[in-house]
């Protein structure tokens, strides 16, 4: 049996456009040579010269959001309460068995920019690759944006989840969902639109608000969604990083296919 790993996370980068401003990493490299300096600092007495070609240690600084790159959002993202009344549970507390499942992908690359994606759409593509989701089942939304990661247009780019289409996944036991786009949701931009057109809160945020009647978590900025070859019968591994009481943990989630 053959097994190949395809990696569905993108790289966090500094100074890429696809973020909002103020989201965007910044990462500072310090060199070979810079970090010969500071071994001379944490070893008194050495010279750089007694290190290997005058080298030392790399090292990187970065700033970033915990919804910066591939990431998986907690439920405490969302809102502080989940199914309904009790605490949402933040990325440190999220269970492991979450995160290691059977994955399954659903293609709405069809759809436009903007567009949302509707529980009719999800039941009909299932019918369509002919699967029943089952809990716990890791279910990955295709919209084809990922394509536009790295360039300004990417957070107009794909389209999303609605309330219903969400809860249509969380009713059947789904915990953990993806999506190769910015947002769970449709682009912010679209949203923002259309609440100024109609004054309608309820536009704002659907799909995860989704989360305060039944907590899920869902990873966004995912890539590669359309190089998996099948729908179904592969794994998803997606652990987030542990981070004390967070909304999100940075991710690379992988597609674990058995041939």
């Amino acid at each position: 049996m053959n097994r190949r790993i395809i990696d569905l996370s993108i790289a966090i980068e500094a100074g890429l456009p696809s973020d909002p401003e103020m989201m965007i990493p910044k990462i500072d490299y310090l060199t070979h040579a810079q970090g010969a300096e500071q071994m001379e600092q944490f070893f008194p007495g050495l010279k750089k010269e007694q290190l290997p070609k005058s080298l030392g240690w790399a090292i990187e600084f970065v700033q970033l959001t915990t919804h910066s790159g591939t990431h998986l959002d907690a439920p405490f993202h969302y809102h502080p309460f989940m199914d309904r009344d009790f605490p949402a549970l933040t990325i440190d507390q999220i269970p492991l068995d979450w995160c290691f499942q059977d994955g399954v992908v659903l293609d709405f690359s069809h759809k436009g920019d903007g567009e949302g994606i509707t529980a009719a759409d999800v039941s009909g593509r299932l019918s369509d690759i002919g699967y029943e989701l089952k809990p716990l089942d890791i279910v990955l939304v295709r919209t084809g944006a990922d394509v536009f990661w790295g360039k300004p247009e990417y957070i107009f780019k794909g389209c999303g989840m609605t309330r219903e289409s969400t809860l249509y996944l969380l009713e059947r036991g789904v915990k953990v969902v993806g999506i190769d786009a910015w947002s769970w949701d449709r682009p912010l931009p679209y949203l923002a639109l259309e609440f100024q057109k109609t004054g309608d809160p309820s536009v704002i945020w659907e799909a995860h608000f989704a989360g305060i009647e039944k907590g899920y978590c869902h990873m966004e900025k995912m890539v590669n969604l359309g190089m998996i070859p099948k729908p179904f019968g592969f794994k998803v591994a997606c652990f987030p990083i542990k981070i004390k009481s967070a909304s999100a943990g940075w991710t690379r989630p992988v597609a674990i296919i058995e041939d």
